[in-house]
């Protein structure tokens, strides 16, 4: 088993985070994969952009805006 590092990215509503992670290579059909403490922070992540609750999510994740493009 081995790990890797990786960045995840979370869409929610105008905002972003990214979150890093390892991934977990293994020599199953299920790999690469999650610990259930990354899993976990994703959620927590993703629960908090949803509330717009940004001092949450930022403890977890790098927190960015997204703004509109006009043309």
């Amino acid at each position: 088993m081995t790990t890797r590092p990786h960045t995840k990215l979370i869409h929610e509503g105008h905002y972003v985070a990214e979150i890093d992670v390892e991934l977990i290579e293994q020599d199953t059909g299920w790999s690469p994969c999650l610990s259930l403490d990354d899993a976990y922070k994703i959620d927590d992540v993703r629960e908090a952009l949803r509330r717009q609750d940004l001092k949450s999510a930022s403890r977890f994740a790098r927190v960015f805006e997204l703004t509109p493009v006009a043309v």
